[in-house]
């Protein structure tokens, strides 16, 4: 996206494609009285509904609808803005949107098609949004469960910004204490001491770590967490993806080999996104039937390599057979790259009356469960849960992106060292202060007051067209 476009007048369709109800052609540009005059004869009075014709420049009749002036400053952009409303037709809407481009074409304007997110760009140049709020809009659209879009709202609202301004604020007056004695070393006062600084110092970071935390829960409400069933055949995987998801998604039989590919589903506990990844039945590649299944196996891999947590799969009925207990190891074996804490062994069809052997390495959890009968289901659940860091969701919560948890590590990180700073019994004042500079920009690259123009064009480039 081209930052330095922001002065041309755009025009989109705001609403989703296909047929609706009502459908939005939205405008938004320094100016856009002459538009309004030139498509509807006459410019809305500000913030009321106007409903009359959409007509071509010849007067022949677009659609009937409402149409509402919001001028600058008081609009979502900030700009003037010329809204739309028409029949949802895709043709109606298609038609509107070519007379707007027309008629600005006539007024000799260079009003263009808007591309995806320039609207809350703008929002966002304009000081009517700041990043952390931009970045929320889409993540409100995109969420998934009720409990992303509570928090994706608390954060458009500014919860979120305004816990980062506050601890910003504070590191910035602690650095005007350490730099002003910077400043007038012949004071000889004991700063540290004095002006309480590594108290002030360790409050900062215990507030940052408070934040911290919140923003890892909404980061995980806006990303999920990415589960793989893994093992081998016939042990139940496609059938545990199926309870969890509560439908038929995948083909049970008693077929090896049945799953060649992987089957996702997206469900949710406790209002986190958990994304689910059924795999193909693992086993050596010379037992494989064909190379589809060869293929199926090897992304099995791939997923497990990526995934957040991983459930090892273990068919209780057949853990007295020695063949089946050798494939088992050999799969544990390759296993031993995943780091344990994602690791999860799932020891399945309980309901055989067979009891659980648990050679599994100590250290790792181990869970007995029948995905026929749904015993152990719910404790499956919590675990996952417990594994990706979450607890019970405070009101508190706000939606986050993981740029944001970097971010708050960063800060945190130069917290640390401006306080190991501060420790010394010949504190280096200036190492401090320049510790606490790099903590306080790093915070400022939430909220965007300081963000480099290739990352703001990465974050509006992945909104929808309109928005």
């Amino acid at each position: 996206m081209l930052l330095g476009r922001h002065q041309d007048p755009i025009v989109a369709i705001a609403t989703a494609p296909g047929r609706g109800a009502v459908g939005i052609v939205r405008a938004s540009g320094p100016d856009l009285k002459p538009l309004a005059q030139a498509l509807l004869g006459q410019v809305p009075a500000p913030r009321q509904a106007l409903y009359g014709p959409f007509r071509e420049a010849d007067g022949s009749l677009i659609d009937h609808g409402l149409a509402l002036y919001f001028p600058a400053p008081h609009s979502y952009t900030g700009e003037d803005v010329l809204e739309l409303q028409a029949h949802g037709g895709p043709v109606v809407l298609q038609l509107l949107l070519a007379r707007c481009l027309n008629a600005g074409a006539a007024l000799g304007w260079q009003l263009r098609l808007a591309e995806p997110g320039e609207f809350t760009q703008r929002a966002f140049l304009n000081d009517k949004l700041d990043l952390a709020q931009a970045e929320a809009v889409a993540d409100l659209i995109d969420a998934s469960t009720e409990a992303a879009a509570r928090s994706a709202t608390r954060s458009l609202a500014g919860a979120f910004s305004q816990e980062i301004e506050a601890l910003a604020e504070r590191i910035v007056t602690l650095r005007m204490l350490v730099e002003a004695t910077l400043d007038f070393p012949e004071e000889e006062i004991d700063f540290l001491e004095k002006a309480d600084a590594r108290g002030k110092l360790r409050a900062i970071q215990a507030a940052v770590d408070a934040v911290l935390g919140r923003a890892r829960q909404g980061a995980l409400l806006r990303e999920g967490l990415r589960v793989v069933l893994a093992g081998q055949p016939n042990v139940g995987k496609s059938s545990l993806l199926n309870a969890l998801a509560g439908a038929e998604l995948a083909i049970v039989t008693p077929i090896a080999g049945t799953t060649r590919d992987r089957v996702s589903e997206t469900i949710q506990i406790e209002g986190v996104p958990i994304h689910i990844t059924d795999t193909a039945g693992l086993r050596e590649d010379g037992q494989a039937s064909d190379e589809v299944e060869r293929i199926g196996m090897a992304r099995s891999w791939e997923s497990i390599a990526s995934a957040d947590a991983v459930l090892f799969l273990h068919d209780l009925t057949r853990l007295p057979d020695a063949d089946y207990q050798a494939a088992d190891a050999l799969i544990a074996h390759k296993l031993q790259a995943v780091d344990p804490a994602r690791l999860i062994q799932v020891f399945n069809k309980a309901d055989s009356g067979t009891e659980a052997l648990t050679g599994h390495p100590e250290g790792e959890t181990a869970i007995v469960i029948s995905a026929r009968t749904g015993q152990g289901l719910d404790a499956l659940r919590h675990l996952l849960l417990e594994r990706a860091g979450w607890q019970a969701a405070p009101e508190g919560v706000y939606i986050a992106r993981t740029r944001h948890v970097q971010a708050l590590r960063e800060a945190a990180e130069h917290l640390a060292l401006a306080a190991a700073h501060a420790d010394q019994a010949d504190a280096a004042l200036d190492l401090l202060a320049e510790e606490l500079r790099l903590a306080h920009e790093a915070l400022q690259q939430i909220t965007g007051r300081f963000s480099a123009d290739d990352l703001l064009g990465e974050i509006f480039s992945r909104f929808c067209i309109g928005k």
